[in-house]
């Protein structure tokens, strides 16, 4: 929370019970009880204030439902209590103790049953309310311009509705009027990316104007409209997903997507390949699947510029991929053939 804001939430408790402390002292009676009631609410309300500002409107509306549902439950269930002679004395105490469960109790399964209460007040008003299957997933500039959520969303493996900020959008179109080459190259890719979203058909796409002008980093604006939204992030930078974490924001990164999606590849399995260059030892020569995993094929050097099947020896992960280790599969049945033989 910024300081200015702390500031005025301060100054507004303050506020609060020095009006609560005016009103008593006009009225005659001990003034510093109100004072602390006033200051007590006052500093209820900011903290329901800062909570409230990172749920999605649609639970706090279903909320709002509960909350309603909850009390008028509570009132229907002391009634009858409150007609006890013997208990009179305390039902002004019974009557707050049970409005206050019940609408704890309301508002906690308002906010967790949000879509049957939307369904079923569908259902009674014979309208149909489009409840968005997979939530909201917020794109940052990163996987814009990386280009490859548009081949995922026309798969049909993205559910629910994409969303573009228009302070993202902002500043794709800054790095499209950049001065550097690379940069207006990408900028420019990024807006071809979010034209070729807006036409696939499989996932909605939807632009938002929401904006945080107290926040000044788009991560953070990102993470703040996540919160508003009860929405998840599309990205591709690994520091923002750390950071989401530590604000309890789902993440999905494409990166990690792409790494999850690779073959697995087991010791003794064969592949053909192109060798392109050489490798670091002597005799290796070097490959590429076509998800970019790098394959070491020993004794491959002399087939350089050929396709050749190979044969998994093993498999290193790296904190970078993979790295497969092959050798060359008429080699491996060779060496086979000898050892036979020897055995023999």
């Amino acid at each position: 929370m910024r300081i200015e804001q702390i500031r005025i939430r301060i100054l507004f408790v303050i506020l609060v019970a020095a009006v609560c402390y005016g009103i008593a002292f006009d009225l005659g009676v001990n003034p510093w009880i109100y004072t602390l009631i006033g200051g007590w609410v006052a500093t209820i309300v900011v903290i329901a204030e800062g909570g409230l500002s990172r749920v999605s409107i649609r639970k706090l509306t279903t909320g709002a439902i509960g909350i309603g549902a909850g009390l008028v439950i509570a009132n229907l269930v002391t009634y009858p209590v409150l007609l006890i002679a013997n208990l009179r004395h305390i039902a002004p105490l019974i009557l707050l103790l049970v409005n206050v469960i019940c609408a704890s109790i309301g508002l906690t399964v308002g906010i967790k049953r949000e879509r049957d209460i939307l369904e079923f007040f569908a259902h009674l008003t014979g309208k149909k309310i489009q409840l968005r299957e997979g939530g909201y997933k917020i794109l940052d500039t990163s996987v814009i311009i990386d280009g490859r959520i548009a081949e995922i969303c026309e798969t049909g493996f993205i559910e629910g509705v994409l969303i573009i900020p228009q302070f993202v959008l902002t500043e794709v179109q800054q790095i499209a009027d950049s001065a550097s080459s690379t940069k207006r190259t990408r900028g420019k890719r990024g807006l071809d990316i979010i034209n070729r979203l807006q036409k696939q058909d499989l996932v909605p796409v939807e632009i938002v104007n929401t904006d945080f002008p107290d926040i000044a980093e788009v991560d953070g604006k990102l993470l703040q409209l996540a919160k508003t939204m009860g929405a998840k992030i599309v990205t591709n930078d690994y520091n923002l997903k750390k950071v989401a974490k530590i604000q309890d924001v789902m993440v999905l990164n494409i990166n990690e997507l792409a790494t999850a999606l690779k073959p697995v590849l087991l010791p003794g399995e064969s592949l053909k390949i192109n060798i392109l260059k050489e490798g670091e030892n002597p005799n290796q020569g070097i490959a590429y699947l076509e998800d970019g995993t790098m394959v070491v094929v020993e004794g491959g050097k002399k087939y350089i510029g050929k396709e050749i099947e190979v044969t998994v020896t093993s498999v290193l992960q790296t904190t970078t991929g993979k790295m497969i280790f092959t050798e060359v599969k008429e080699e491996s049945e060779k060496e086979k053939r000898r050892f036979r033989s020897k055995v023999r």
